[in-house]
């Protein structure tokens, strides 16, 4: 089950992500990110002058999903994620813009921060083992602390 999960989250390119703004109002933001499949990190590259940049430096939690690169109506596949984000100087985020830039080499010309999220729950859709499949998992172990 895990490893049907990381195949697909590893096979994609862009996950949408909400955070919630100062007044707890949802806001919502698309990333192209690399993930680290051993333990569970979503790596994304953004500027620090954007609005969820703020929003997330007071409020770490987020959610998200990430769909299909190409969508099949009759075998949907896609995955619903729950994570916090981890400081820069975090140990699990030393090795974010390896990873990042490994999956996304020409990143490195744009200006911004490789982020960290340490997902915490994942539900994934996958109508192709049949129709309203769901294959769920959670971590264990709190590793953003």
């Amino acid at each position: 089950m895990k490893e049907r999960i990381t195949d697909f989250i590893e096979t994609q390119t862009c996950a949408s992500v909400c955070c919630v703004d100062e007044q707890e109002n949802p806001y919502s933001f698309s990333c192209f990110y690399a993930f680290n499949a051993e333990q569970f990190l979503l790596y994304f590259k953004s500027g620090n002058d954007t609005k969820h940049a703020r929003f997330l430096s007071a409020n770490p939690l987020v959610a998200g999903t990430i769909l299909p690169d190409k969508i099949r109506k009759l075998t949907v596949k896609g995955i619903q994620f729950e994570g916090n984000l981890l400081p820069q100087d975090h140990k699990l985020a030393e090795s974010a813009s390896t990873y990042y830039y490994n999956k996304h080499p020409l990143a490195k010309l744009i200006a911004g921060e490789v982020w960290t999220v340490c997902l915490n729950r994942i539900k994934f859709t996958d109508n192709s083992l049949g129709f309203g499949t769901k294959l769920m998992w959670e971590r264990e172990i709190n590793l953003s602390e």
